[in-house]
């Protein structure tokens, strides 16, 4: 099998190529210099040009908060990128992995979502990635939808090195206390990604780490684990001001992971703990 991947520069991205080199499957990796998802002739042709059975489209504009002043480019990348890859996998028949969030939904509730709830999205970064669904499932059959949520890997930013950041010139933090959900570790998702893409199991599918926790939560169990002597105090989404408005509930359902056969990721703090050692902490 040779896939394409999107966004290799990305935290998702590396570790998707990775994951497929070990496995000796062919990965063909790009990011913006080598293709601009936004550009229609430049998507055709890499994708034509590659050769590949399956495209893992893991490109995004993920600035949540600067995507609420730069709509038209967070449009571009989310919605009008995807449908370009979408409509050249269409015509070559090549299957499609497509990654989106959490952020679809409004976040009412305490349920955990499940994958075919009605999607209200609360910002223009959620927005987008549901105008990239809907591009995925109105062009394709073969498709796997894939949403996620609280991403950390090793390769680029995330909450966990910003605590970890943070933490060298500060006494005390205060973290959101009242959103709810679930951190996903890049390399575990790249496994699950990889075996997906090898079946024709088509579908919506959620696939974070198992347990939930808050931001809050999360924040004290990563100083913990690193042995970080720091106080951090809870706060409200509606303290802490952020532009963008966020899901308050995030729980994820991933019930449809285990009636696929397919391995359900390991545990956050496992999955912490492991990343912590990865990155040298």
């Amino acid at each position: 099998m040779r896939v394409l991947v999107t966004g290799v520069k990305g935290q998702l991205g590396y570790d998707v190529v990775k994951e497929c080199e070990k496995r000796n499957i062919e990965a063909v990796g790009v990011d913006i210099e080598e293709m601009d998802i936004t550009d229609k002739a430049s998507v055709d042709k890499v994708v034509k040009e590659a050769g590949v059975d399956a495209v893992i489209h893991c490109a995004a504009y993920t600035a949540v908060d600067a995507a609420e002043e730069n709509v038209e480019i967070c449009r571009k990348v989310n919605a009008e990128g995807t449908e370009n890859i979408a409509k050249v996998c269409k015509e070559l028949d090549l299957k499609m992995v497509y990654i989106s969030t959490d952020y679809v939904f409004d976040g009412k509730g305490t349920r955990p979502w499940e994958p075919d709830d009605e999607r209200a999205p609360l910002n223009v970064y959620g927005q987008t990635k549901y105008e990239g669904e809907l591009a995925v499932q109105n062009n394709l059959e073969k498709y796997f939808i894939v949403r996620i949520a609280w991403v950390f890997g090793v390769n680029g930013k995330n909450f966990i090195k910003t605590m970890l950041r943070l933490a060298e010139d500060h006494d005390s933090l205060t973290v959101v206390n009242d959103q709810f959900g679930s951190p996903t570790y890049t390399y575990d998702l790249a496994r699950l990604l990889v075996d997906m893409v090898q079946t024709e199991k088509y579908g919506i599918y959620h696939a974070t780490n198992e347990g939930i926790c808050t931001w809050y939560e999360f924040a004290c169990e990563i100083f913990k684990q690193a042995g970080i002597d720091i106080k951090v105090s809870p706060v409200s989404a509606a303290e802490y001001k952020a532009k963008a408005k966020r899901p308050e509930n995030s729980r994820m359902s991933k019930e449809k992971l285990s009636e696929n056969g397919f391995e359900r990721l390991p545990s956050w703090q496992d999955a912490l703990s492991r990343y912590l050692k990865e990155i040298g902490r």
